[in-house]
């Protein structure tokens, strides 16, 4: 398989606080990937510093994509050469149509043609947006919202696409009616770097799992596996038993990988 993705011991900082501490992954082509762990564990900031949102950052470490460096690039040559950033909480143009949003997504591209094929495809995943194309994107419900901001991430056409926390605050119908769309989307080519708290969903639809703790990964392996491993399933699957904090750091010891 053929690298889209690679970072290399990044190391990120707010203040004087570590986010990330020497963090490496790799995201192969035609995948989904997904990063797992709590609150405050640092998989945002992954997402944000490999998009060059986060001003000076990484402090450390290379991010290439394509093979090329981008570490230190503007978020527009990043998003430019095929990476597209579906951040949490959405983030739609409240005042603008749904169409209209889509066409924000586009607007590096001047191929009309392809323009109009990716509209009739996110159409297809997501009729009901087809439905509200003409109404304000802040009057839609939160799942709808989340819809239009995958398909405003796809009209940019992207090799890989990252998508930040896609579950937050939607019902469980709703929830899994997105990760099955996410899951269509990356059969049909798109590769995809999932950042979730829900690990049970993102695990099922991932090939790939890595956990995150306290800005440094502690565990890496194909998702089947992981589902299966009784420590994730206690720790990040809401099938804890009575074992103590003690016992949970021990566990982290033991599985610690870089």
């Amino acid at each position: 398989m053929t690298n889209l993705l690679e970072i290399k011991n990044i190391e990120t900082f707010y203040t004087l606080i570590y986010a990330l501490r020497g963090v490496s992954l790799a995201v192969d082509e035609g995948t989904v990937t997904a990063i797992l762990g709590n609150n405050g564990a640092g998989k945002s900031t992954i997402l944000k510093t490999v998009m060059g949102l986060l001003d000076d950052q990484p402090d450390k470490g290379t991010i290439e994509f394509l093979g090329k460096r981008i570490d230190g690039k503007d978020p527009e040559v990043i998003v430019r050469m095929g990476l597209s950033y579906v951040p949490e909480g959405r983030e739609v143009f409240d005042e603008l149509s749904v169409k209209e949003n889509l066409l924000m997504g586009a607007y590096i591209r001047r191929d009309r043609g392809g323009i109009r094929k990716d509209f009739e495809q996110i159409y297809a995943y997501f009729p009901v947006l087809k439905e509200r194309e003409a109404q304000w994107a802040g009057t839609l419900s939160g799942g709808e919202q989340q819809m239009l901001a995958i398909g405003r991430a796809l009209m940019n056409s992207p090799k890989l696409l990252f998508l930040d926390e896609p579950s937050l605050g939607l019902s469980p119908i709703l929830v899994r009616d997105i990760f099955k769309i996410i899951k269509t989307i990356n059969r049909e080519g798109v590769t995809i770097l999932l950042v979730e708290q829900n690990a049970r969903m993102a695990l099922a639809i991932s090939d790939v799992g890595l956990i995150l703790e306290n800005g440094r990964f502690v565990m890496k392996g194909e998702s089947k596996e992981l589902m299966e491993d009784k420590d994730v399933q206690e720790f990040y699957m809401g099938m804890r038993s009575e074992e103590s904090a003690k016992g949970f750091q021990r566990w982290k010891r033991k599985k610690r990988w870089r």
